[in-house]
């Protein structure tokens, strides 16, 4: 029995220190704040498309992280952004999907789901670093940066809903200045 409790203290605790807060590699840690420049990165989507933020100036971005590509809240986040996909274009909003998955395995779920949007891989956890996400077991926490035209994080939202979160970023990034 008292092993048994030392044994779940010792998990629970390592379970908080695997989710706590990440160290940016700018120094800072927990979640890049609003206002804060986004970093300069790139990364291959699920078709070997390179992507830069640098190249996304001029209109609003929308970078969300989930953990794993094909599990039911993943599946139903990416499909929510799917689903509004149109609406997201037509308003000039960039959607980016991010997980330490690799290429192929983005390529596989973007296939399965019909996603036309990018979803990039991120196995060395770069982004995942530089906008300071938490992980647990090496899978990204699922939190979203909505990026103004300028490159700067206009809205940070943490622990999102996967059912509801697509048509809420669409709603404030339509709210961004010009």
């Amino acid at each position: 029995m008292r092993t048994a409790l030392h044994t779940l203290v010792f998990a629970s605790t390592l379970s908080l220190v695997a989710c706590g807060a990440a160290q940016r590699p700018d120094g800072g840690s927990g979640l890049l704040p609003v206002g804060s420049p986004a970093p300069e990165l790139s990364a291959t989507d699920q078709a070997g498309k390179p992507h830069s933020l640098t190249e996304e100036r001029g209109h609003p971005v929308i970078i969300y992280f989930y953990p794993k590509d094909g599990t039911p809240g993943c599946t139903k986040e990416a499909c929510a952004f799917r689903d509004t996909w149109k609406s997201f274009a037509d308003a000039g909003v960039q959607v980016f999907g991010v997980s330490a998955d690799d290429q192929k395995s983005h390529e596989q779920f973007a296939k399965e789901e019909k996603l036309p949007f990018p979803i990039l891989a991120d196995p060395e956890h770069k982004w995942i670093s530089a906008f300071g996400v938490g992980t647990r077991l090496g899978m990204a926490s699922r939190v979203s940066f909505l990026l103004d035209k300028d490159g700067k994080v206009a809205k940070v939202y943490p622990d999102v809903d996967p059912a509801f979160h697509a048509p809420e970023v669409l709603k404030d990034a339509a709210a961004l200045p010009k």
